[in-house]
């Protein structure tokens, strides 16, 4: 699994993610795997992804096929490209979108935030996009991630640190979580 987290603060966002990946018990460290980042760049946006590695892997190739860089500026423009992206993963990339018969949409199978000059958002498994206008998390260290950002976001430390401090807490305490941690800040637009 992983933990990441995106930070919003005095003019800024930030977003920052483990690089371990586990498997069942084992664990593959930065050390000795070189794909290891789970943060990708889509044109000006950073996007990181908890959960499956092929899921990394699946943005990163649709994304980088589209002819232009998809709108992700707002919570209506993420879920429209979301909502094309679901479709893809289903005719292109062989996505099983069955989780549970209990519920009420298929799953995409990714948990994913974003940082861009517009603020943080995630979109859930469902293709649910929140905006956020602090911090959030995602990932099997969230807990310990969100509790670190809580305490200390009011101090004096930028986005960036903010966010990386929450993976680093997570990383400090839950298994699959790992550093070293890599982090990307992007300016506001002025609205």
């Amino acid at each position: 699994m992983s933990t990441i987290t995106v930070v919003r603060k005095d003019g800024y966002v930030a977003i920052a993610a483990d690089t371990q990946t586990t498997w069942g018990w084992e664990k593959e460290s930065a050390k000795y795997l070189i794909n290891h980042q789970k943060i990708i760049q889509v044109g000006d946006n950073y996007l990181a992804i908890a959960g499956s590695t092929t899921g990394k892997l699946v943005l990163r190739h649709y994304f980088d096929r589209l002819e232009t860089t998809p709108d992700l500026s707002s919570v209506d423009a993420i879920f429209a490209t979301w909502l094309t992206l679901h479709e893809s993963l289903k005719e292109s990339y062989f996505l099983r979108p069955n989780e549970d018969d209990n519920d009420s949409f298929e799953s995409s199978r990714l948990d994913v935030l974003i940082a861009n000059a517009h603020g943080i958002f995630s979109v859930g498994a469902h293709r649910s996009v929140q905006e956020f206008s602090r911090f959030y998390a995602e990932g099997s260290g969230d807990s310990y991630a969100l509790g670190a950002m809580y305490a200390l976001y009011d101090e004096s430390k930028s986005a960036e640190d903010i966010a990386r401090s929450g993976v680093e807490a997570s990383a400090e305490f839950q298994i699959a979580t790992g550093r070293p941690v890599l982090s990307h800040c992007v300016k506001l637009i002025e609205k």
